[in-house]
């Protein structure tokens, strides 16, 4: 599945910020399946690469959305009268995605062992549910819950939120969530992006931050050609 992003999150910084962060969840939890998928039997040292990839997609999805249930919505909801049912059902879809991310990391904990093809069958379509049941909830967040957070969220609570996000990422991994975010990025979101980035961030990046995204992406993927 592919983001729908046609409620012009173009437009509106807020919208295009969540939609490149939506992204990196989708291209990262569609990857995690086929390059599982390809693990040969009792390859051991593949399995633990991609088991701590899954544990740090998972963790930055969880930061996400917990920014999202503490941090947005309670600023959205005062706002709104019927359109208040549509956050509430980005909470329960959060909760209903934390059993599937439950439900991968006990396959996870099963197959990096001894990277049987039996588990790692099972993994591998709980993986592809997790990508479908994202998917749909981003799609869903976009579309009717992002232009309501462009009207009614200011700009000092929406830095905020991601504010909290930056804080939680451990300072060695902040250039390799930056390449992230720009890896598919069209050329004008990324440079309206770097662009309001401090000037020493942007310089980082540039020396340093683009060499250590591109050794990351090869130690993950090795010779795989995503499509």
């Amino acid at each position: 599945m592919t983001s729908s992003n046609t409620y012009g999150s173009a437009v509106h910084p807020y919208t295009r910020e969540m939609a490149m962060v939506h992204r990196v969840f989708r291209r990262e939890s569609r990857l995690l399946a086929e390059l599982v998928q390809g693990v040969r039997r009792g390859d051991s040292a593949r399995a633990l690469v991609l088991a701590e990839h899954w544990r740090l997609y998972a963790e930055g999805l969880h930061t996400h959305h917990t920014g999202e249930d503490e941090l947005l919505w309670p600023v959205l909801l005062p706002h709104l009268h019927l359109a208040a049912e549509q956050v509430l059902a980005m909470e329960a879809q959060h909760r209903e995605l934390d059993e599937g991310i439950a439900a991968v990391q006990g396959l996870m904990d099963r197959w990096q062992p001894e990277v049987r093809p039996e588990v790692r069958d099972e993994l591998v379509e709980a993986l592809r549910k997790h990508h479908q049941q994202l998917c749909s909830h981003l799609d869903e967040e976009e579309r009717e819950v992002m232009p309501l957070v462009a009207l009614h969220v200011s700009e000092q609570q929406w830095r905020a939120v991601g504010e909290r996000g930056l804080a939680e990422t451990p300072r060695n991994r902040l250039m390799i969530a930056l390449g992230a975010i720009l890896e598919d990025s069209p050329a004008d979101e990324r440079r309206e992006f770097l662009a309001r980035l401090p000037f020493p961030a942007r310089l980082l990046r540039r020396f340093v931050g683009q060499r250590q995204y591109r050794r990351e992406i090869q130690r993950v993927r090795g010779g795989y050609a995503a499509g």
